[in-house]
């Protein structure tokens, strides 16, 4: 059965545009049908990440407004025939889009794709509000840093209060030597902080921003770390039992049990 993940941060500046991209690229490269929905009226990015900036005509706006059909609005990435994206609006504010007209929207996309994974926008106003109504499961996003825990710790109670009970949480941009000195929050440090399930960790990898600059997903760079934690974490949401990788650092070798996908 298709699901609608909802990908959300609180605190901007965190990486949750290039996590929502590479876990659809993942997923897609096992086989899944996935459509990335960038939610984020007003300020869209999945476009410049996928590389599909020059190939934008019409947007989810122009979607709900009936300017056109979602056939002709969806994207087909370059790596991954079957990875779509729908693109937010650039020149339109937030509210134009109502929590009704985006929960129909994912329902239609439901009809032809098994993942829809959509980017929350930035913050915990009404479009993040939106964002999230539609949602069957979501991945909080944090680095390990005091303000983006604290804003990941106030988006998960808005989460549960909205009744979205499957959060997971991802864990980005980890400096395993910082954390083994002890200048960086480790991953059960972090976890015990926030009492979600992990469902993975991304290292501090340069390759990220390398292959973003060229509007690639890091995932299709196999000798990226970031790009196999990607792969790691999308194979976890598909169902599978992936252990965590450890990236030959003491601060990786832990017991934390690792969230498994729940089958549908």
């Amino acid at each position: 059965m298709s699901q609608v993940i909802v990908v959300t941060s609180g605190k901007g500046g965190v990486g949750k545009t290039a996590f929502s991209a590479n876990i659809g690229a993942g997923l897609a490269k096992l086989g899944h049908k996935v459509v990335l929905v960038d939610a984020d009226i007003g300020l869209r990015n999945l476009d410049i990440a996928l590389g599909l900036e020059n190939r934008v005509v019409y947007d989810l706006v122009d979607v709900i407004n009936n300017e056109c059909s979602l056939e002709t609005a969806l994207l087909k990435e370059k790596h991954f025939a079957n990875l779509f994206l729908l693109p937010a609006s650039q020149m339109r504010e937030r509210d134009v889009v109502s929590a009704e007209q985006l929960q129909d929207l994912c329902e239609s996309l439901k009809e032809d794709f098994e993942y829809i994974i959509v980017d929350c926008p930035t913050g915990i106003d009404n479009g993040f509000r939106n964002a999230i109504r539609c949602a069957d499961r979501a991945i909080v996003v944090t680095t390990p840093e005091a303000a983006a825990i604290r804003d990941a710790d106030r988006v998960i109670g808005i989460l549960e209060n909205y009744g979205i009970t499957d959060c997971a949480l991802a864990i980005n941009r980890i400096y395993p030597e910082l954390v083994k000195n002890g200048e960086m929050p480790g991953i059960d440090s972090i976890i015990s902080k926030l009492n979600i399930d992990l469902i993975g960790v991304i290292p501090e990898d340069t390759e990220v921003i390398v292959t973003a600059n060229k509007g690639e997903p890091v995932i299709t760079n196999t000798k990226s770390l970031a790009g196999l934690a990607f792969e790691n974490i999308s194979r976890r949401l598909a169902g599978e039992n992936v252990p965590l990788t450890e990236f030959k650092r003491s601060a990786f070798r832990r017991k934390t049990k690792v969230k498994r996908a729940k089958k549908r």
